[in-house]
């Protein structure tokens, strides 16, 4: 028989308002709390609109449009769908999970916090600083990348000088503190959307034969079948596992922003359910369409990665097609991506240092937040990375950026893999206080399970990254192949064993009886757990769980 309140009629009932009233009590709200030394809060300024174009596109850049060429390359058309699917539902639970603790605790650091509170702190001083550093350094990157877009139109002006350009925007962009983040963010995600939907239809009207002066005709499934649907075997597919997670980095942002949204209670569930459309069609769909009308085997994907755009399998599936100006327009649009995922680098990066610097684990300046609501020395620290772009100009600019690139290489799986590990010790700590489900504001669609589920599938894309470093495809093991992919995995092995030494936080983990589950929740958050539920069809309710 289930306990009175657990389930039933009731539980909009008296049982859960006595609970609620219970809860409401034991809670410290963040409008309560007191600022840590003076420190201000963060301005809450971003609306529902933001925070679901931050969800559906905030990360959609050079990992999908152009490092998905590499990807298709090296393990054909059917490994980069089920590789990309793999990482897609992965994100998927670690999304939910992480939209439960944030719609519940809009705190500043998001993830990072419930690390600290549900995990170790050890841990989440690890995984923050390496979150970081991956924003740090891929900022200078994307800044070479846009440079590079611009070649494709003229080549005669010198890169220093778009790096110039980007990196005064930018500038520009955060003077307007998060608001400017959040409306630059809508804009060019709304480009990028309607880039791929675009995309997509052309692809079906060239698959069918429907490009006048394109006599491939009826394409079909051909380029599955020669030269081949997969590449390189179990090792070309594993290969694609690092490719997919820097095109899907950058999802989790959503939880950083729910510190400074206006509503989070209201727009984190929305946003949160966005994520499968954007794995669905935006990534999936749109892989599919480039593995159907481009052969893996083209020379020109030979170098793909985030920086050489020329070797974008999107624009090369429309030179393919021997369409004219189209190209041009898509390589705006990747020009447009890349300066989207360098405006969230300075936003990422900022934000993770802020919650540091709170907590004692960054320098204590990079606490400070001037009246505008901006973490004025964390931005400053991330602008000046920001100079690092103009070590393209250098000669060996390629080795330095690879190195640079190898401090992010790993990250967002670990980022990933400690969300979902936070949300399963949330889940432990949440019942240990005597609190149920029911009065959570936001439930993960998939609970507990799907946390391990998103847990289980991080592992094995590390595992199987492992793999290809230690016997990179075409070489034999090489120590500069494998520091090179999976630097990030001693950094955050050195990092969580640095703060147990110097915290001296000897435990392994926090006890579900010892987690703090009652301060830095929104006010209004647990309130809305007593609206009454609209009665819906069942398949309604089905729907909506991902809609």
């Amino acid at each position: 028989m289930a306990e009175k309140g657990f389930s039933g009629n009731d539980v909009h009932g008296v049982d859960l308002e006595a609970r609620q009233n219970k809860l409401a009590n034991d809670v410290t709200y963040a409008d309560e709390q007191q600022p840590e030394d003076g420190v201000r809060p963060l301005h809450q300024k971003l609306k529902s609109r933001h925070m679901q174009m931050i969800a559906i596109g905030g990360s959609i850049g050079a990992g999908l449009f152009v490092g998905s060429g590499g990807a298709l390359y090296r393990g054909g058309p059917a490994a980069v769908l089920i590789g990309f699917g793999i990482v897609g539902i992965m994100l998927l639970m670690t999304m939910q999970a992480l939209g439960e603790m944030a719609v519940l605790y809009p705190v500043n650091g998001a993830f990072f916090t419930y690390i600290c509170r549900f995990v170790s702190p050890s841990l989440g001083f690890a995984v923050g600083w390496n979150y970081a550093i991956s924003w740090l350094t891929v900022l200078p990157f994307e800044l070479i990348a846009a440079s590079i877009t611009i070649e494709f139109w003229r080549d005669d002006i010198h890169m220093a000088v778009w790096v110039t350009v980007f990196l005064v925007f930018l500038t520009a962009v955060n003077i307007f503190g998060v608001r400017g983040y959040g409306e630059v963010e809508f804009v060019l995600s709304v480009i990028k959307i309607c880039a791929c939907l675009g995309f997509i239809i052309f692809g079906i009207i060239v698959n069918t034969g429907g490009i006048p002066g394109d006599d491939r005709g009826y394409i079909g499934f051909r380029y599955w079948k020669d030269p081949g649907a997969f590449k390189n075997g179990f090792k070309g597919f594993c290969s694609v596992f690092v490719t997919a997670a820097f095109a899907f980095g950058g999802t989790e942002l959503v939880g950083l922003a729910a510190a400074e949204a206006a509503e989070p209670q209201k727009a984190l569930p929305k946003a949160t359910k966005q994520v499968f459309w954007r794995i669905a069609f935006f990534y999936i769909v749109s892989l599919l369409i480039v593995g159907i009308i481009l052969p893996s085997d083209n020379e020109s994907l030979m170098g793909a990665s985030g920086a050489n755009t020329k070797a974008s399998p999107f624009v090369l599936a429309i030179q393919e097609a021997g369409v004219k100006g189209l190209p041009s327009v898509f390589n705006a649009v990747i020009t447009v991506s890349v300066i989207s995922v360098a405006n969230s680098c300075t936003y990422g990066s900022s934000r993770t240092i802020q919650a540091l610097a709170t907590k004692g684990m960054a320098p204590r300046f990079f606490a400070h937040v001037d009246k505008h609501g901006r973490p004025i020395y964390c931005v400053i620290l991330q602008l000046a990375f920001g100079l690092l772009g103009y070590l393209g100009e250098a000669a060996e600019a390629g080795v330095i950026f690879n190195w640079l690139l190898a401090l992010s290489g790993l990250c967002f799986f670990f980022v990933w893999l400690s969300i979902n590990l936070a949300h399963i010790r949330f889940r432990a700590g949440w019942k240990a206080h005597g609190y149920t489900l029911d009065q959570l504001p936001f439930q993960a669609q998939f609970g507990v399970i799907g946390s391990w589920i998103g847990l289980s599938l991080c592992i094995l894309a590390l595992i199987a990254t492992f793999y290809t470093s230690v016997w990179p495809l075409g070489g034999s093991p090489d120590a500069e192949v494998f520091f090179s992919n999976y630097l990030a995995a001693p950094l955050i092995l050195a990092c969580y064993l640095f703060w147990k030494v110097y915290a001296k936080d000897w435990k392994l983990y926090v006890s579900a009886a010892d987690m703090d589950v009652t301060s830095g929740i929104r006010r209004g958050s647990i309130q809305a757990t007593l609206e009454p539920e609209k009665k819906r069809n069942p398949v309604v309710r089905f729907l909506t769980a991902f809609f």
